[in-house]
């Protein structure tokens, strides 16, 4: 009898779901950065980044599905997100003037915010943590909240109405 699979715990997929956010974010800036398109670099990232030893460091095992859906949902909406993201700029800023990593990490947020049913606040938690383990010292995480906050808002107006 083989053995199946054991479930993660609730922690674990939480875990996993953030390290999906993570790896997506990676794989959108390299998609820009190297002129890829979203299959060869998923593969990539499956074959030879996940679970990867890097510098003694293993990268943490993602939630593979979500991790192909953020990639999927980036590409295939992305005048949607990058719109969503535009409008949450100030006038000096477009979408294409800002960091490369800022850029993949807005279109990974918004992504999620137009294609699933994470509620916007867990994704916006989520991202700003995301924007902290890229920029440990900076002040992008609070610039990143504001932005997703508002692009959270126009996408998903619903789930910001406070209860009658």
């Amino acid at each position: 009898m083989a053995d199946t699979p054991k479930k993660p715990t609730a922690a674990q997929a939480r875990r996993m779901r953030s390290a999906a956010r993570f790896y997506a974010v990676q794989a959108l800036f390299q998609m820009e950065a190297a002129d890829q398109g979203a299959e060869d670099v998923m593969d990539e990232f499956e074959a030879h980044r996940i679970g990867a030893k890097i510098d003694g460091e293993t990268f943490a095992e993602p939630d593979r599905p979500h991790f192909r859906a953020l990639l999927a949902a980036a590409v295939e909406k992305q005048a949607v997100i990058d719109q969503l993201t535009h409008k949450a700029l100030v006038e000096r800023w477009p979408i294409d003037r800002i960091d490369p990593t800022l850029r993949a990490l807005f279109r990974a947020a918004g992504a999620e915010l137009v294609s699933t049913d994470t509620p916007p606040r867990v994704t916006i938690n989520e991202y700003v943590d995301v924007a902290k383990a890229f920029y440990p010292s900076g002040k992008e995480s609070k610039f990143v909240n504001a932005v997703l906050d508002h692009m959270a808002r126009a996408a998903r107006p619903d789930a910001f109405k406070n209860p009658s």
